[in-house]
């Protein structure tokens, strides 16, 4: 299975000042201070919580603004590249970042959450055999801006942020660049972030994230058939079907909010969780997404002989324009002619015109490469009684997530596995 995904953050300048010599440095505010104990004082797991907290409610809305359609974001991408512009942020412009990011700035300071997110990064940066995640980010800048370079030397060290100029007075050419970078970081699957980049622009934060994995144990392609994937009541579509049989794996009935809970492992450190609302109770899930019912359903995952699981075979592709979105998460300022990102050139001449985030989620047999797989049946299997059968035949919740840090590396809706 593969994920990508690719934000890009445009800034324009609302004043001609932005292309002179900068006059201002990063305050001591900003010292980022490792904590001699433990090095940082926002662990992963607190930071996974902030995480969920953060993709649920930006999940809501765009399920809200995107009714009965597929929904496929990475929550860490978003986040990455919004607290990297936040390194860059001041007074309102950056409370509202990072409160909309859900963090609570009277309990953590500002270099502590930048110390816990470079901690993360560099945790899931590490090589691994079985899964392979690549996340990072790349600034390119109006090759006339002067950006501070304690700004950069922060982005650096703390996201792995680099920065590049381009000629933002040929459109069409730092539109190329900036693509070109981005289709090479996720495998050629994302070709065009920026479609319509304008003269106005003077900067382009592109946040980028990749997912590849295997599944521990693999649907075998021969039983993959066509089969009805039901959008409503009197709408179906012919999917590829797979199917995997005398599977033991993690499992919990919600009984409360009518939904089936299914844990799908990687190999390596990686899971994703699959959530099936019983028929007409999809909104009531939605709506309880939060911190506290995830962590339920992980404390209620127990192993589960499953007879039989059914699961399409899907790639979905989604692209958002989430300026209009963030703001009803409270980030609103940063758009604005009151935008303070004084702390990336030294004068108050920037906003964010546009955040545009695209995804491509992949989902087959054995993950995203050909491989054969060896059906194993257990003996007796006739025998169970109330043998379990799981239909994921209509709409759905998918959640990847690093298993080491416990954070959701991306999110989806499956309302229709051929696309809308």
């Amino acid at each position: 299975m593969a994920l990508l995904v690719a934000l890009g953050l445009l800034m324009a300048g609302f004043c001609p000042t932005v292309l002179c010599e900068p006059d201002g440095t990063l305050g001591r505010d900003t010292e980022v201070q490792e904590d001699p104990n433990n090095g940082t004082r926002v662990d992963s797991l607190t930071l996974a919580s902030i995480h969920n907290d953060f993709a649920f409610s930006l999940y809501k809305e765009l399920a809200v603004k995107n009714p009965d359609k597929n929904v496929v974001f990475s929550p860490l991408s978003i986040s990455a590249a919004l607290a990297v512009l936040s390194l860059g942020a001041r007074s309102n412009t950056l409370e509202e970042i990072l409160e909309g990011l859900k963090f609570n700035l009277t309990e953590t300071p500002e270099a502590d959450i930048h110390q816990g997110f470079g901690h993360l990064l560099t945790m899931l940066s590490q090589p691994g055999d079985q899964v392979k995640i690549s996340i990072g980010s790349m600034m390119f800048v109006e090759k006339r801006l002067q950006i501070l370079a304690e700004f950069k030397e922060k982005a650096r060290a703390l996201y792995q942020a680099e920065v590049s100029t381009a000629d933002f007075q040929q459109p069409h050419e730092a539109q190329k660049i900036i693509n070109d970078y981005v289709s090479k970081q996720t495998q050629g699957k994302i070709k065009e972030l920026i479609s319509d980049l304008d003269e106005s622009s003077l900067m382009v934060l592109v946040n980028y994230i990749y997912f590849k994995g295997k599944w521990k144990r693999p649907f075998d392609a021969h039983l993959t058939h066509e089969s009805d994937f039901y959008l409503d009541q009197k709408r179906t579509v012919r999917v590829p079907m797979m199917n995997i049989e005398d599977l033991t794996t993690p499992y919990f009935r919600d009984e409360e909010l009518s939904c089936s809970v299914v844990e799908l492992k990687y190999r390596g450190n990686a899971s994703a969780l699959f959530i099936l609302p019983d028929e007409g109770r999809m909104q009531q899930v939605e709506a309880s997404l939060q911190p506290e019912t995830l962590r339920k359903w992980k404390d209620s995952l127990k192993p589960r002989k499953i007879y039989q699981l059914y699961m399409p075979k899907f790639s979905i592709t989604t692209d958002y324009s989430l300026e209009n979105i963030l703001p009803l998460l409270g980030i609103r300022e940063v758009f604005s002619t009151q935008a303070d990102l004084s702390r990336i050139t030294g004068a108050k001449d920037l906003s964010v015109s546009q955040v545009v985030h695209k995804a491509v989620l992949d989902v087959a047999e054995t993950g995203t490469e050909a491989a054969a797989a060896t059906k194993v049946m257990a003996v007796g299997s006739a025998l169970i009684l109330n043998p379990l059968r799981l239909y994921f035949d209509r709409s759905f919740l998918m959640i990847v997530s690093d298993t080491n840090t416990q954070t959701p590396l991306f999110m989806a809706k499956v309302t229709n596995p051929k696309g809308n």
